[in-house]
């Protein structure tokens, strides 16, 4: 019977995930990761779902891990003017490398997450795909996994929709079946840019002159960690028809606007790519995302660019591009 390690918060995700995993007759045991101070009761509430599954939880805290790689990527990347999902840096760093080391050392076979995604191997080949539920799927922040974590990997939700997760939590009497859904940046309470403020040098955070791409001023900024590529509001400027940042220009701590076609580019330098499998022989054509939400869109990948076949709106650097053939994740890398 093999020994799998549930990553769970309380929620229903990783609730029913435990409970599925148990009814599959895995013998199971639960973690909860504390990763830094804004946990409230989460060791609490899978600690009650643990011990109504009649499973072992257990608590590991991870905090000083999460705040070198994860949070201090995050404030690097603002003060680079650079747009990051953390979720996906603690996805490779955290969830899957020290937690799945954790388990290979506490004797565990694998680990499973409630990650909306599948994972299935062909001929020895771990491959990364979409889960069945469109608006919930996760592979987007899952893509630098590689052939080891996958291998060690179970996604319980894969091939289930969000409803009919927590359809089962309800017929199971799983006190988490109407919990809310947690907040994308877990270790923010408040906004963003709060948090930045409360991490930051003041010298970090100064105004400066918004230009459009003629080069004319047109107002101030109240400091570029405000701001992201394609955003129209919050601008603070009156103009005679709706601009959207273009640039950011950390060198002159400069806000370049520019008309919504201005936003609009068909070619992205991408670095640090990783492949979830073999690597892929450049150049190859894959549909390639820019963001968890976006629809993906036919491109020619490179070594360090990609070229889409149409223009793509708001190219944000610090984000991913994440490489599909068809539902299968290829792999992916950043955006300069």
């Amino acid at each position: 019977m093999e020994k799998i390690l549930v990553g769970m918060s309380g929620g229903v995700d990783s609730s029913v995930s435990a409970y599925l995993l148990k009814k599959q007759g895995y013998d199971v045991s639960g973690a909860t990761l504390v990763l830094h101070d804004c946990v409230k009761t989460e060791a609490e509430d899978a600690k009650k779902i643990c011990d109504m599954l009649g499973i072992n939880h257990f608590v590991f805290e991870f905090k000083q891990k999460f705040e070198e790689v994860v949070i201090k990527n995050f404030i690097e990347s603002y003060i680079s003017a650079k747009t990051p999902n953390p979720c996906i840096i603690c996805n490779e760093n955290i969830k899957f490398g020290v937690l799945l080391d954790k388990a290979k050392e506490s004797g565990f076979d694998k680990i499973a997450m409630g990650h909306y995604a599948k994972i299935e191997s062909e001929n020895g080949i771990f491959k990364l795909k979409k889960g069945k539920d469109v608006q919930k799927d996760q592979s987007y922040v899952l893509y630098r996994l590689g052939q080891e974590q996958l291998s060690h990997v179970l996604f319980p939700l894969g091939g289930l929709t969000k409803q009919e997760v927590r359809s089962i939590a309800s017929e199971a009497l799983l006190p988490s079946a109407e919990r809310e859904e947690s907040q994308e940046n877990c270790f923010i309470e408040g906004s963003y840019t709060d948090f930045l403020l409360n991490n930051l040098e003041p010298s970090k955070v100064r105004p400066g002159d918004i230009y459009d791409t003629q080069g004319r001023k047109l107002g101030r900024h109240k400091g570029l960690i405000y701001y992201t590529i394609g955003q129209r509001s919050g601008l603070g400027i009156t103009t005679e028809k709706p601009v959207y940042v273009i640039k950011i220009d950390i060198l002159h701590n400069a806000l370049i606007v520019g008309p919504k076609e201005e936003i609009y580019s068909k070619e992205m330098e991408v670095d640090d790519i990783k492949f979830t499998s073999q690597e892929a022989a450049y150049p190859f054509e894959a549909e390639v995302k820019i963001r968890r939400m976006h629809k993906p869109a036919k491109a020619v990948v490179y070594e360090d660019k990609v070229i889409f076949e149409e223009p793509q709106a708001s190219i944000t650097p610090g984000q991913s591009a994440v490489f599909y053939k068809g539902d299968t994740v290829i792999g992916g890398g950043f955006i300069k």
